[in-house]
């Protein structure tokens, strides 16, 4: 005997839910694929600027960010490269988890180590990134990503 049965809602209910259902499947990965975006364009930008005049560049590193421990050319190739190459990695999602750290710790440094120095690295804006950051360490890239395709053709989704 076939099930006569109907499950969905009708009116009002099943109104709201038409509109729902693919706001839940595809408006978290939008917002996702949105965050890491933001986190690219952020960082990618900086990454450029400093290669763009790598002169002036080491000479921030050496006046005004006064890294401790790593000579001035390491740290500013270090920086360049964690910016331009995470955040790419970031915007494809691909490895997210493991990208957003470097880029969180230096949001981390940014804010609390240079902002302690001098106030036009005390930003607000920081902790808009390491809120993204943190989500993307807790939670990955979402659907819209290679780490999700992967994880899907490996059978670990």
């Amino acid at each position: 005997m076939a099930n006569t049965q109907d499950t969905t809602p009708g009116g009002i209910a099943g109104l709201v839910a038409a509109v729902i259902r693919p706001l839940d499947n595809w408006g978290g990965p939008a917002a996702v694929l949105f965050l890491r975006i933001v986190i690219f364009l952020t960082f990618w930008r900086a990454g450029m600027t400093k290669l763009a005049d790598w002169d002036n560049t080491l000479l921030l590193f050496e006046y005004e960010y006064m890294v401790p421990i790593l000579p001035v050319a390491v740290a500013a190739f270090l920086g360049t490269f964690f910016e331009l190459v995470m955040s790419a990695l970031i915007l494809v999602g691909a490895f997210t988890r493991l990208a957003a750290i470097p880029l969180l710790v230096m949001s981390l440094v940014i804010q609390f180590v240079l902002g302690a120095r001098a106030a036009a690295y005390d930003n607000f804006e920081h902790f808009f990134w390491m809120a993204i950051l943190c989500y993307l360490i807790a939670r990955g890239a979402g659907a819209l990503s290679l780490d999700h395709l992967v994880a899907k053709r490996f059978g670990l989704k």
